[in-house]
């Protein structure tokens, strides 16, 4: 443990609580937001109902997704350092890696919103469908990883 974060001993609870509660809210937010896509994609660019998804889309993102994806990663991070998680074991640097990847799809998730609300509609339904299963099958592999610590 750094000792400079030895003040963190007593709020490590604390810590942890928020970093579960605001992960959670991430996932709300990335199970959502594609979600969201597929029914946008199906609206006429321009349209009232264009427009409509596209703040929703604009607000998700301001309000839960962003904010969470931060908070996840601050509170994360400060509970890794804390615990020594960096040298501690193999489980670690797959669950960071699985967390990499979410955010890359917070980012991918994002842009695509964006090229929506541009009038472009460069994926399938299908498609769309089926990178909605993404946030799932990565959390699942971060929680075993986390909780059960394989290797």
């Amino acid at each position: 443990m750094i000792e400079w974060m030895g003040f963190l001993d007593n709020l490590y609870p604390w810590i942890k609580s928020a970093h579960v509660i605001f992960v959670i809210f991430w996932m709300a937010g990335l199970f959502t937001l594609p979600r969201y896509c597929i029914y946008h994609s199906q609206t006429t660019p321009g349209s009232v109902e264009d427009l409509k998804w596209q703040n929703r889309e604009t607000r998700l993102r301001h309000i839960i997704l962003t904010p969470s994806l931060i908070l996840s990663w601050v509170f994360g991070l400060l509970l890794a350092v804390h615990i020594g998680a960096f040298v501690i074991g193999h489980w670690f640097h797959v669950k960071l890696l699985a967390v990499i990847i979410l955010t890359a799809y917070h980012g991918w998730s994002v842009a695509y919103a964006k090229k929506l609300a541009k009038g472009f509609r460069p994926a399938s339904e299908r498609g769309l469908r089926l990178m909605n299963e993404v946030p799932g099958i990565i959390a699942a592999i971060a929680v075993i990883l986390a909780i059960i610590k394989p290797f």
